[in-house]
C-alpha cells in the first residue's frame, strides 16, 4: 500500500513528461512530414547529401566516391 504513494505522484510526472515533449514536438513541426521518412529506406543512394554541383546536370543519379576499395572486389 505505501508504493502508492511513490507511483502515484511517479506516473503523473512521467505523464506530464510526456504531455510537453509532444507538445514541444507539434511546436517544432516535427510532425510536419509524415511521407518521406517511411520513403528513405528506399532511395538506391543511401550516402550523406552532397553539395549540389552547377556542372553536374543530374546531382540525383551521380554516386558517392568511397575512398575505400570495394571488398567484393578482388585485389590483385
Amino acid at each position: 500500500m505505501n508504493i502508492l504513494v511513490i507511483m502515484i505522484p511517479l506516473s503523473i510526472l512521467l505523464l506530464v513528461g510526456a504531455g510537453i515533449a509532444f507538445f514541444w514536438a507539434v511546436d517544432h513541426d516535427q510532425f510536419d512530414d509524415m511521407e518521406t521518412p517511411r520513403l528513405l529506406p528506399l532511395l538506391d543512394n543511401a550516402g550523406p547529401p552532397r553539395a549540389s554541383d552547377p556542372d553536374d546536370p543530374d546531382p540525383v543519379s551521380a554516386e558517392p566516391v568511397s575512398a575505400e576499395p570495394d571488398s567484393r572486389e578482388p585485389t590483385p
